[in-house]
Protein backbone atom coordinates (compact mmCIF):
# COMPACT_ATOMS: atom_id res chain seq x y z
CA UNK A 1 0.00 0.00 0.00
CA UNK A 2 1.45 3.55 -0.94
CA UNK A 3 1.85 5.96 1.79
CA UNK A 4 -0.17 9.22 1.43
CA UNK A 5 1.43 11.97 0.29
CA UNK A 6 2.40 14.84 2.95
CA UNK A 7 -0.84 16.55 3.43
CA UNK A 8 1.83 19.41 5.11
CA UNK A 9 3.28 20.63 1.57
CA UNK A 10 0.53 22.95 0.52
CA UNK A 11 1.83 23.06 -3.76
CA UNK A 12 2.93 20.57 -6.14
CA UNK A 13 6.29 21.19 -6.71
CA UNK A 14 5.60 22.54 -9.93
CA UNK A 15 3.89 24.99 -7.23
CA UNK A 16 0.40 24.15 -8.80
CA UNK A 17 -2.42 23.07 -5.66
CA UNK A 18 -5.29 21.31 -6.79
CA UNK A 19 -8.72 22.13 -5.58
CA UNK A 20 -12.02 20.76 -5.09
CA UNK A 21 -14.66 23.34 -5.63
CA UNK A 22 -17.96 22.99 -4.37
CA UNK A 23 -21.28 24.84 -2.70
CA UNK A 24 -21.99 24.13 0.43
CA UNK A 25 -24.67 27.55 2.09
CA UNK A 26 -25.07 28.42 -1.33
CA UNK A 27 -21.55 29.76 -0.97
CA UNK A 28 -18.14 28.62 -2.84
CA UNK A 29 -15.53 26.63 -0.63
CA UNK A 30 -12.31 24.66 -2.17
CA UNK A 31 -10.78 21.87 -0.39
CA UNK A 32 -7.13 20.79 -1.13
CA UNK A 33 -7.52 17.89 -3.48
CA UNK A 34 -5.14 15.43 -1.20
CA UNK A 35 -7.48 15.72 1.06
CA UNK A 36 -10.64 14.08 0.11
CA UNK A 37 -10.85 10.20 -0.01
CA UNK A 38 -14.17 9.81 -1.86
CA UNK A 39 -16.93 11.85 -2.94
CA UNK A 40 -20.27 9.80 -2.66
CA UNK A 41 -24.08 10.35 -2.88
CA UNK A 42 -25.80 11.78 0.01
CA UNK A 43 -26.45 8.22 1.80
CA UNK A 44 -28.06 7.04 5.70
CA UNK A 45 -26.83 8.62 8.99
CA UNK A 46 -27.21 7.99 12.02
CA UNK A 47 -28.42 10.65 14.49
CA UNK A 48 -26.26 11.05 17.78
CA UNK A 49 -28.21 12.42 20.94
CA UNK A 50 -27.22 15.49 22.06
CA UNK A 51 -24.72 16.28 19.56
CA UNK A 52 -23.84 19.40 18.30
CA UNK A 53 -26.33 21.16 15.45
CA UNK A 54 -23.49 20.89 12.28
CA UNK A 55 -23.18 17.19 13.48
CA UNK A 56 -25.59 15.17 11.77
CA UNK A 57 -24.42 11.69 12.78
CA UNK A 58 -21.94 8.95 11.85
CA UNK A 59 -21.56 6.37 8.88
CA UNK A 60 -20.50 3.41 8.24
CA UNK A 61 -17.55 3.44 5.48
CA UNK A 62 -16.55 -0.09 4.71
CA UNK A 63 -15.50 -1.02 8.39
CA UNK A 64 -15.20 2.27 10.14
CA UNK A 65 -17.47 5.09 11.82
CA UNK A 66 -16.92 8.36 10.93
CA UNK A 67 -18.93 11.66 11.97
CA UNK A 68 -20.37 13.31 9.37
CA UNK A 69 -21.11 17.08 9.43
CA UNK A 70 -23.15 19.19 7.73
CA UNK A 71 -20.00 21.83 6.17
CA UNK A 72 -23.43 24.86 6.01
CA UNK A 73 -23.68 24.35 9.03
CA UNK A 74 -20.39 24.39 10.43
CA UNK A 75 -19.63 28.01 8.78
CA UNK A 76 -23.03 29.56 10.16
CA UNK A 77 -25.36 29.29 7.34
CA UNK A 78 -27.75 27.42 8.74
CA UNK A 79 -28.92 23.49 7.77
CA UNK A 80 -27.95 22.00 4.29
CA UNK A 81 -31.54 22.18 2.19
CA UNK A 82 -31.93 18.59 0.91
CA UNK A 83 -31.74 18.08 -2.78
CA UNK A 84 -30.94 15.19 -5.40
CA UNK A 85 -27.60 16.52 -5.93
CA UNK A 86 -26.24 16.84 -2.30
CA UNK A 87 -23.07 15.06 -1.88
CA UNK A 88 -20.94 13.75 1.14
CA UNK A 89 -17.17 14.39 0.68
CA UNK A 90 -14.86 11.82 2.75
CA UNK A 91 -12.29 14.03 3.45
CA UNK A 92 -8.73 13.41 5.44
CA UNK A 93 -5.95 14.74 7.72
CA UNK A 94 -3.46 12.42 9.04
CA UNK A 95 -5.50 9.46 10.16
CA UNK A 96 -8.36 11.36 11.22
CA UNK A 97 -11.58 10.87 8.57
CA UNK A 98 -14.80 12.84 8.36
CA UNK A 99 -17.67 13.06 5.60
CA UNK A 100 -18.74 17.02 4.83
CA UNK A 101 -22.42 17.20 3.40
CA UNK A 102 -22.06 19.92 1.12
CA UNK A 103 -24.76 21.12 -1.94
CA UNK A 104 -22.49 20.43 -4.58
CA UNK A 105 -19.07 19.92 -6.19
CA UNK A 106 -18.56 21.77 -9.25
CA UNK A 107 -15.40 21.36 -10.63
CA UNK A 108 -11.32 20.33 -9.95
CA UNK A 109 -8.95 23.04 -10.40
CA UNK A 110 -5.31 23.82 -11.01
CA UNK A 111 -4.10 26.87 -9.36
CA UNK A 112 -0.52 28.05 -8.84
CA UNK A 113 -0.34 28.15 -5.27
CA UNK A 114 0.57 32.04 -4.99
CA UNK A 115 -2.99 32.96 -6.00
CA UNK A 116 -4.59 31.75 -2.94
CA UNK A 117 -5.07 35.27 -0.93
CA UNK A 118 -4.89 35.39 2.73
CA UNK A 119 -8.31 35.59 4.26
CA UNK A 120 -9.33 38.55 5.92
CA UNK A 121 -9.15 38.80 9.86
CA UNK A 122 -12.86 39.40 10.57
CA UNK A 123 -13.87 39.31 14.20
CA UNK A 124 -16.74 36.84 15.85
CA UNK A 125 -18.23 35.20 12.52
CA UNK A 126 -18.85 30.98 12.96
CA UNK A 127 -16.10 28.92 11.38
CA UNK A 128 -13.83 31.61 10.43
CA UNK A 129 -10.82 29.85 11.72
CA UNK A 130 -11.52 27.44 9.24
CA UNK A 131 -10.73 29.34 6.24
CA UNK A 132 -7.06 29.65 5.06
CA UNK A 133 -7.14 31.39 1.81
CA UNK A 134 -9.24 33.27 -0.82
CA UNK A 135 -9.26 32.07 -4.61
CA UNK A 136 -10.40 34.00 -7.37
CA UNK A 137 -12.12 31.56 -10.01
CA UNK A 138 -14.21 32.56 -13.15
CA UNK A 139 -17.49 32.17 -10.81
CA UNK A 140 -16.23 34.54 -7.91
CA UNK A 141 -14.16 33.50 -5.07
CA UNK A 142 -13.78 30.65 -2.90
CA UNK A 143 -13.18 29.87 0.31
CA UNK A 144 -9.89 27.95 0.95
CA UNK A 145 -11.06 25.45 4.05
CA UNK A 146 -8.69 24.90 6.45
CA UNK A 147 -9.26 21.03 6.81
CA UNK A 148 -7.07 20.37 9.72
CA UNK A 149 -7.87 23.10 11.50
CA UNK A 150 -11.71 22.11 10.56
CA UNK A 151 -10.88 18.57 12.08
CA UNK A 152 -8.89 19.73 15.04
CA UNK A 153 -11.77 21.89 16.30
CA UNK A 154 -14.99 19.79 15.40
CA UNK A 155 -13.32 16.40 16.45
CA UNK A 156 -11.35 16.85 19.92
CA UNK A 157 -8.32 14.34 20.24
CA UNK A 158 -8.89 11.72 23.44
CA UNK A 159 -7.04 12.33 26.48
Amino acid sequence: MMEPQNMQDPASPSGEIELVVFCSGEQSFSLDIRHVREIRGQSAVTPLPHAPEEVLGVMNLRGAVIPVFDLSSCFGLGPTVPDQRNVIMIAMNDARTIGLLVQSVSEIVSIPHSSIQDAPTVVGGPGQSHISGLVQLAEGMSRVIDLPDLIQRRIPVPA
